[in-house]
């Protein structure tokens, strides 16, 4: 059972990068996915969630609007698009689940997920 994220690069400010979260050893389809981020000597923040019964979305307040998480079922990959990126969007971002259909209230926990792909590097800068 493995989730691994890609997908990261260097992109200047206002431009777009697309991140990749693909699950090896069960079906992502039926789970709750969760991305987080962690800026150099920051704690680690919740990003977007999607629910694995209807595929609500959820997103934290500073990527509302700018990034949104897809599901493709064929390849067993989830998709975090972020748009319009700034500088503060920096981090490494890691994909997550606790293996429940829903995101949950308190989907933006770290401590609320066991399974955690390696990140990948974003970095937005001029």
């Amino acid at each position: 059972v493995q989730l691994q994220a890609s997908g990261g690069g260097l992109v200047q400010p206002g431009g777009s990068l697309r991140l990749s979260c693909a699950a090896s050893g069960f079906t992502m389809d039926y789970y709750a996915i969760a991305w987080f981020r962690q800026a150099p000597g920051k704690e680690r923040e919740a990003v977007s969630c999607i629910n694995g019964h209807d595929r609500s979305t959820y997103y934290a307040d500073s990527v509302k609007g700018r990034f949104t998480i897809l599901r493709d079922r064929t390849k067993n990959t989830d998709f975090l698009q972020m748009n319009s990126l700034k500088p503060e969007d920096t981090a490494v971002y890691y994909c997550a689940t606790d293996f429940g259909t829903g995101c949950g209230r308190d989907w933006y926990r770290v401590t609320k997920h066991d399974h955690w792909g390696q990140g990948t590097l974003v970095t937005v800068s001029s």
